[in-house]
């Protein structure tokens, strides 16, 4: 896989958590510079993720700005049905 590429399951992942910033900003009706206030980054910035340019941000950021939306957000380990494949990651909107 190329240097610059994210693995299918982290893009897949941060992409999930992106559409929930934008959903929860949609939802309380505040603009992107009230956003980025709210999750401690600055607006150009904010923007640039909610368009998909998000290779630079980590998945832990990404959940903490949901936690500023009063979001908890849990994490689950469980085994994979099958031993020798590997696990993955997703994302399950409650």
């Amino acid at each position: 896989m190329p240097a610059n590429r994210l693995p299918a399951d982290e893009y897949q992942l941060k992409a999930a958590l992106i559409v929930q910033l934008k959903r929860l900003t949609a939802e309380r009706e505040i603009t992107q510079t009230e956003a980025a206030k709210l999750v401690g980054v600055k607006q150009p910035n904010l923007s640039k993720l909610l368009r998909g340019q998000f290779k630079l941000v980590s998945v832990e950021k990404l959940l903490r700005m949901l936690t500023s939306f009063d979001q908890d957000v849990e994490t689950k380990v469980k085994p994979h049905r099958k031993r020798g494949e590997g696990g993955r990651i997703t994302f399950i909107r409650a």
